[in-house]
């Protein structure tokens, strides 16, 4: 484990960092598969594909997440959805959807590579990422089981407030390292632990 006086904050190491007792965790969550869906909830058919596909009705309301047991489902849009898969094995069956969901005015494509994810969980983890997000991160307006999609520092970011304690930011992967080093020397006065990744909750 890394020695909490020498390490380098933003090491992406297993251990604790910062000051003190670690009040915070930050974890790399890996995403198995990642599938963006588009079409008309007005339309039945499309609605009726897209449920049996993602095995929950999408959701409708904006800024509302349903989960399946296979799939976390997040409204983007109007018309536009991420679905991310917790196991790789569900890919196959996502694939060989998009036929079925072109037939009724939808579409959906793999964008599994596009997007990482990290998850910071502590009781300070709404005021480390209101450092850098505009977003009001109080429960009260951001309920568990949201998602939102804004800025964090320079870059566009997904939201997902995962419990009371916790939340995931999905970002381009190309800013992979920004977005660690960010949440990293944001939470370094509260002291964290980086622990090792795991999958998409």
């Amino acid at each position: 484990m890394a020695d909490t006086a020498t390490s380098a904050v933003g090491s992406p190491a297993p251990g604790r960092y910062g000051p003190g007792e670690s009040r915070l965790r930050l974890t790399e969550i890996a995403i198995a598969g990642a599938w963006n869906l588009q079409g008309r909830l007005a339309e039945p058919r499309f609605a009726a594909a897209a449920c049996v596909i993602c095995g929950v009705a999408l959701p409708a309301e904006p800024n509302a997440t349903l989960q399946s047991n296979a799939l976390t489902t997040f409204w983007l849009g109007p018309e536009a959805w991420l679905l991310v898969a917790r196991a790789s094995s569900t890919l196959p069956a996502l694939a060989a959807s998009r036929h079925a969901l072109n037939a009724v005015g939808g579409a959906l494509f793999d964008v599994s590579a596009s997007r990482v994810a990290y998850r910071i969980s502590g009781k300070d983890a709404a005021n480390v990422l209101a450092k850098n997000c505009p977003l009001d991160f109080d429960a009260r307006t951001f309920a568990i089981g949201g998602c939102a999609q804004s800025l964090f520092g320079p870059m566009g970011a997904l939201f997902y407030h995962v419990d009371a304690t916790s939340w995931i930011v999905m970002v381009a992967r190309s800013f992979a390292h920004d977005a660690w080093h960010t949440l990293c020397a944001s939470a370094a006065q509260y002291g964290y632990e980086v622990t090792p990744a795991e999958a998409f909750p």
